[in-house]
């Protein structure tokens, strides 16, 4: 998996950072979450193609977080698009952007699919042969969900000097690879643990966008490998909480914590902070492995 962070900073648009929206590159397939102002012109800097963004997961409909969507599926007109683009997001999505279309008379190309989601507990909302996607429900000013993302458990990896050494037919190659006992050219049977190694492990990534501490999102994401948890404030803020439905680092961090989660990369920071550093050290007398987020920065994992 890669991550690419667009965009990490709350609220307002500046010229030096912008509102929340990052790509997820999971065995090839690329996954836009949120949209805020301003995406597509992220996608062109950091040379992500737009005809490989096929499904767009948007978090909830404060315009910090789907503003860009608009802008994007207008430029996927302009340059040609034939191929669908789905996108999952709250009830209501859809009016919005089939309005802002319809005025603008700016139908045609390709086709949206809409998947409008109202249930408040976790759902498989995608699956495909490689990655299933689960939301996350969130608690925030309104209707809110983050996004699980896991991968399928992969093939098997040949060992293949032990398929040499048993002397096996190139055309058995890819059932050794699906986990089948085989012959060799002798017609003996050969156990397929003799033949392959353990697939990798599969890794999973959670989304958590806007949302005050809400501890029993804990079960959704538990071992999660890697968890991007919103934090707005940091712990002189706390009192801002609860009126803004938002998390300090401090928070995210206990949820990492008690998801045993592998690592943590914290994000949606306040503009009225300079020294991102102190999210880390605040959030790193939780939780050990502490990774800050910003515009153009990639994760690896």
């Amino acid at each position: 998996m890669k991550l690419t962070i667009l965009g990490c900073y709350s609220a307002t648009p500046r010229a030096f950072t912008n509102p929340t929206a990052q790509v997820l590159d999971i065995k090839g397939n690329l996954f836009l979450i949120d949209c805020g102002e301003g995406t597509q012109v992220q996608l062109r800097k950091f040379k992500i193609k737009f005809s490989r963004v096929k499904h767009v997961f948007i978090s909830h409909l404060h315009g910090d977080h789907f503003y860009g969507l608009i802008g994007l599926i207008s430029t996927f007109r302009l340059l040609g698009r034939e191929a669908d683009l789905h996108i999952y997001g709250p009830k209501g999505i859809k009016e919005v952007i089939t309005l802002q279309l319809r005025l603008a008379k700016s139908y045609g190309g390709f086709e949206l699919i809409f998947h409008e989601l109202t249930a408040t507990t976790s759902e498989l909302i995608y699956e495909d042969e490689k990655v299933e996607v689960h939301t996350i429900p969130l608690d925030h000013r309104v209707y809110t969900n983050g996004y699980l993302f896991k991968e399928k458990l992969g093939e098997r990896k040949l060992n293949i000097d032990a398929v040499l050494n048993h002397d096996i037919e190139l055309c058995d190659y890819r059932n050794i690879k699906l986990g089948k006992d085989v012959e060799n050219k002798k017609g003996e049977l050969i156990s397929n643990k003799k033949l392959t190694f353990d697939p990798e492990q599969p890794k999973s990534y959670a989304f958590c966008s806007d949302t005050k501490y809400k501890e029993d999102i804990v079960p959704i994401i538990k071992e999660v490998t890697t968890l991007y948890h919103e934090s707005t404030f940091l712990e002189a803020h706390l009192s801002l909480c609860e009126k803004t439905k938002h998390s300090t680092a401090k928070q995210a961090a206990t949820i990492a914590l008690k998801a045993n989660a592998k690592q943590l990369i914290l994000g949606h920071y306040s503009t009225r902070y300079t020294n991102l550093e102190d999210f880390i050290t605040e959030a790193s007398t939780v939780f050990s492995n502490v990774l800050l987020a910003d515009d153009g920065k990639e994760f690896t994992f």
